[in-house]
């Protein structure tokens, strides 16, 4: 009786400092606004590489510029990690501002438990440096819930990947860069066998961040992760919810074709 006491008092006290120590980490940082080109300059001062633009809107007053550096991709250097590879910031020219993707929110979710404490701090620090001081955007989930993290019952997880095919990784690459054509963004090698490559969305579909928030336009473009000759996306139910932590069930509801239409397109990249 005594032991089993023992047990649920150590429970109950193991569960509590888990509670204790869990914390909001936002998704966003709003920094010091910069034009198109004046970002990509500072991105560069920064130690940056700027992998390519992406339109958010049909005006092109939002621009989302996606980047990387050598932490970046030697911290994604591993089978289903490199997602992170590639951080974005949103240039604003419609409200003067800048919003940047916060890198510990994303290496949460997309390390799963090969996340570490601080592991992309110098990346946040040079951010900070050129585009802060920085104010925490409101979209935010709790650190404990990240790594973990889907929408709600039902709704899939970060592993669940979409898997768009097989084959030889070099002939996977030159397939998608093929048939993507102009829609081609970017392809980032991270390491001999494992490549990061990001496509437009169609039109339409893409559509659907200005019905749910284009200021968190840094979702766009869609990257396809492909390594030991397979090419998988992040589910875009898994990716929505993530990039939009306020979201609701409601709100979800009216981009409800969304997903489908973004499976859609990828895999015919494919074909």
């Amino acid at each position: 009786m005594m032991k089993r006491f023992i047990k649920f008092i150590v429970g109950v006290s193991f569960f509590v400092a888990t509670s204790a120590v869990a914390v909001d980490i936002n998704a966003y940082f709003d920094g010091a606004y910069a034009s198109l080109e004046d970002t990509k300059a500072k991105l560069k001062k920064a130690g940056f590489t700027v992998l390519g633009v992406t339109k958010a809107d049909k005006k092109g007053m939002y621009n989302s510029v996606a980047f990387t550096n050598e932490t970046l991709k030697s911290v994604s250097n591993a089978k289903g990690r490199g997602f992170l590879a590639v951080m974005k910031i949103l240039v604003d020219d419609e409200n003067k501002k800048t919003r940047l993707a916060n890198p510990d929110y994303f290496a949460r979710a997309y390390m799963q438990s090969d996340y570490k404490n601080g592991m992309l701090d110098s990346v946040t620090e040079a951010l900070k440096k050129e585009f802060g001081p920085f104010k925490n955007s409101a979209d935010k989930l709790e650190s404990d819930t990240l790594g973990k993290y889907h929408f709600m019952f039902g709704m899939p997880y970060y592993e669940d990947v979409l898997e768009l095919a097989e084959g030889k990784t070099s002939e996977l690459v030159k397939k998608v860069e093929k048939n993507a054509k102009k829609g081609h963004i970017f392809t980032l090698k991270i390491s001999e066998n494992r490549y990061l490559i990001a496509v437009e969305l169609k039109k339409r579909t893409k559509k659907f961040v200005k019905k749910i928030g284009i200021e968190n336009g840094v979702i766009l473009p869609y990257t396809i992760l492909i390594e030991e000759n397979k090419a998988v996306a992040m589910n875009p139910k898994y990716y929505i919810a993530l990039s939009y932590p306020l979201l609701s069930m409601t709100e979800f509801t009216k981009i409800a074709t969304v997903p489908g239409a973004i499976e859609k397109e990828l895999s015919r990249l494919f074909r």
